[in-house]
C-alpha cells in the first residue's frame, strides 16, 4: 500500500484487486492522555488529505490541551439522550415536559447523528422547518434548550472532550408576544361577568376540588403545580400565610393569604395524605377543561388566573415589590409579564 505525500494516507484495495479508497490512519500520543487514535475513509485522494492535515494540525497545535473527540464522534445523539433520561432528568423540575421533549428529539433525524457531527446549521434548519410548520417560538426555544443543556453536561460531567454546543451557534427565536389573558369583567345579558361564569360552572363540578383550587388561584396567584402539591402542614390559618418549599424557581416563599383565601381553606376537609388538594394533575385538567366550556370561558388556561391574580395585587394598591413577595416573581420585567391592568380601570383614575 502506498502512502501519499507522507501524511498517514493509505490506498486501499479488495483481494481481487478492486480499489476500495483511501484511508486516513493517524495515531499520536499525547501526554497525560491515551493515545489519539483516529482513522477515517474517502473515495476522493483531496478529501483524506485535508482530514488529515487538519487533525494533525489541530493536535500539533496545541498537545497539552488536544482534547480526544473519540467517544463524542461516536456517540449518537439518541444514545445520549438515553443517557441524560437515565441521568439528568430525575428529580428536574419539569421532568415530564422535559422527558416529553427528550422522546421527541429522540424521533428526529438528528438523532441518528453523532453529537461531534451536529452543528449550529443543523439546528438552525430544525428551527426554521418547526417554524414553518406553525410552532411556537416558546416551544423552539424550550427544545433547543433540551439539548443546549445535554452538550453541557457531555463535555462538563461525561468528559466528552472536543465537543461544542451547537446550540451557541443558532439563533433563537424571539419569544413570543406575552398572554395577556384576563377574565373579562363584562356582564352578560344575566348580569355575570366572565368570573362569575367560570365560578358557578366550578361549584357545579362532580370534583371537589376545583372550584377551591380556581379560588385560591385567584387570591393568590399560585401556580397549579405549587397548588397541587400544598400540604396541610404548611398552612397556618392562625397567621394567614401559606409556606411553599418547592417552587418553580427553586426558591422557598410564604404565601399571604387574603381573608377570603382563609375562608376557601376552612371549607375544605382534610384529606387523609395530607394534601390540601387531594386530586391528581389528569383528574383535575379533566374537570378545569369541562368548567371552563360550560362557562364559555373561551381560550382560558388555568395559568392565565395566575395573570388575574397578578393584577388584581397591583388594582388593590400593592406596589411592584410586594407584589413580587406574593407572587414569588424574581425579576420586575418577568412581574410585568404577568400584569395586565385593564385601560378603562385605568381611565377611571385619571378622572
Amino acid at each position: 500500500m502506498a502512502r501519499a505525500k507522507k501524511l498517514p494516507i493509505f490506498e486501499r484495495y479488495a483481494s481481487d484487486g478492486r480499489f476500495l479508497g483511501y484511508r486516513v490512519r493517524i495515531r499520536q500520543q499525547i501526554k497525560g492522555q491515551e493515545p489519539v487514535q483516529i482513522q477515517r475513509q474517502f473515495d476522493r485522494i483531496d478529501d483524506a488529505r485535508t482530514f488529515a492535515v487538519a487533525e494533525l494540525d489541530r493536535i500539533n497545535a496545541g498537545k497539552e490541551t488536544y482534547a480526544d473527540r473519540r467517544e463524542a464522534e461516536s456517540t449518537t445523539l439518541s444514545e445520549a439522550l438515553d443517557r441524560y433520561l437515565a441521568e439528568v432528568i430525575p428529580g428536574k423540575k419539569g421532568e415530564v415536559q422535559d422527558r416529553r421533549r427528550v422522546e421527541a428529539w429522540k424521533r428526529d433525524a438528528l438523532a441518528s447523528r453523532s453529537l461531534a457531527s451536529i452543528k449550529g446549521k443543523d439546528l438552525a434548519k430544525w428551527r426554521d422547518v418547526r417554524a414553518t410548520a406553525g410552532i411556537a417560538a416558546g416551544t423552539i426555544r424550550r427544545d433547543l434548550a433540551v439539548i443546549s443543556h445535554l452538550f453541557t453536561v457531555a463535555v462538563k460531567d461525561w468528559g466528552m472532550g472536543g465537543l461544542v454546543n451547537p446550540v451557541e451557534n443558532v439563533r433563537q427565536p424571539k419569544p413570543g408576544r406575552a398572554r395577556d389573558r384576563r377574565l373579562d369583567s363584562h356582564l352578560d345579558e344575566n348580569g355575570k361577568s366572565e368570573g362569575d361564569r367560570l365560578l358557578a360552572a366550578c361549584d357545579a363540578s362532580p370534583n371537589p376540588w376545583l372550584a377551591p383550587m380556581v379560588r385560591m388561584a385567584l387570591e393568590t396567584a399560585m401556580r397549579q403545580s405549587e397548588l397541587l402539591g400544598l400540604k396541610w402542614k404548611d398552612v397556618d390559618l392562625g397567621r394567614k400565610v401559606v409556606h411553599l418549599e418547592d417552587t418553580k424557581n427553586g426558591e422557598r416563599r410564604d404565601v399571604p393569604l387574603s381573608s377570603a383565601a382563609v375562608d376557601v381553606l376552612k371549607a375544605i376537609p382534610r384529606s387523609v395524605d395530607g394534601r390540601v388538594f387531594a386530586v391528581s394533575l389528569g383528574r383535575f385538567n379533566v374537570q378545569w377543561r369541562k368548567a371552563r366550556k360550560a362557562a364559555g370561558c373561551t381560550g382560558l388556561r388555568f395559568h392565565d388566573l395566575r395573570h388575574e391574580a397578578t393584577s388584581r395585587l397591583f388594582e388593590k394598591g400593592l406596589n411592584p415589590m410586594e407584589a413580587a413577595a406574593v407572587t414569588g416573581h424574581k425579576s420586575l420585567s418577568m412581574l410585568k409579564r404577568y400584569t395586565h391592568l385593564r385601560a378603562e380601570d385605568l381611565a377611571r383614575k385619571l378622572g
